[in-house]
């Protein structure tokens, strides 16, 4: 006889409900999915890694809203393969686990609405039964834009430089929601690493003062939403640059 277990864990106040279901076989490992938004409020996605020595496996993806009609939606699902060339492949890259984008699950969550809660269900089965993962979320809560661009670091003089950048172009609205950014750099002196946070900035450049001539700085930036919404970017990629001994 088919012995069937059920196991719900449920924590509320948009904290991860799993729901883990197991059948007398050996069931897929529950998705290990992050959700989040690129560009507020129009791209939301949720990823998840493909798992390792498993069976062929295949996803349900759908979504509903908590407390409204009891209407389900279905995500629109991409499979690892085609990762690399789907147009949101930029926000994944940045965005998903360490696992590599390519080995990847991703869904797609349009026409979202604003300060309402949303039940994702993304559940995975193959031969041996089901395992399905379930949270709750409001958009607002899972902002997190894409890394700034075009990070560039020039020299003013042998105490002073300028940072400049681009906004990630991924983040559409800009003249509508605007971002803020905040300014990473690091050394190290006598082998000893530092790090400074500066910011936020609402600007794309900022001249920092009061540098050591000679000393070589690592520069990153990190862009989030002016009013706090979400969290903020992943740090850009890096840009060395030494400071000159003596004015040129």
């Amino acid at each position: 006889m088919l012995v069937t277990v059920t196991l719900l864990l449920c924590v509320l106040g948009g904290q991860a409900l799993d729901l883990l279901k197991a059948s007398s076989g050996v069931p897929p490992p529950v998705p290990r999915v992050h959700c989040w938004c690129s560009s507020f409020p129009n791209v939301t996605l949720c990823s998840w890694p493909e798992p390792s020595h498993c069976p062929p496996t295949h996803y349900v993806a759908t979504y509903s809203e908590r407390h409204g009609q009891p209407i389900t939606e279905k995500c629109l699902i991409i499979p690892p393969s085609h990762n690399s060339s789907s147009p949101t492949s930029s926000s994944s890259s940045s965005s998903s686990s360490s696992s590599s984008s390519s080995q990847q699950w991703h869904c797609q969550l349009p026409n979202l609405k604003l300060l309402t809660d949303y039940i994702i269900n993304i559940t995975a089965v193959h031969s041996g039964g089901s395992s399905s993962y379930l949270s709750s979320f409001m958009l607002e809560d899972i902002v997190k834009p894409d890394p700034p661009v075009d990070v560039q670091v020039s020299s003013q003089n042998t105490r002073s430089l300028q940072v400049q950048w681009s906004p990630p172009p991924t983040w559409t609205n800009l003249h509508i929601f605007p971002l803020k950014y905040q300014i990473m750099y690091q050394w190290k002196n006598r082998g000893i690493a530092s790090s400074v946070n500066l910011g936020p900035f609402e600007s794309t450049q900022v001249e920092l003062k009061g540098l050591s001539p000679g000393r070589e700085y690592l520069f990153q930036v990190c862009a989030k939403e002016l009013l706090d919404l979400g969290k903020c970017s992943n740090w850009s990629s890096s840009v060395n640059i030494t400071l000159p001994r003596t004015k040129p």
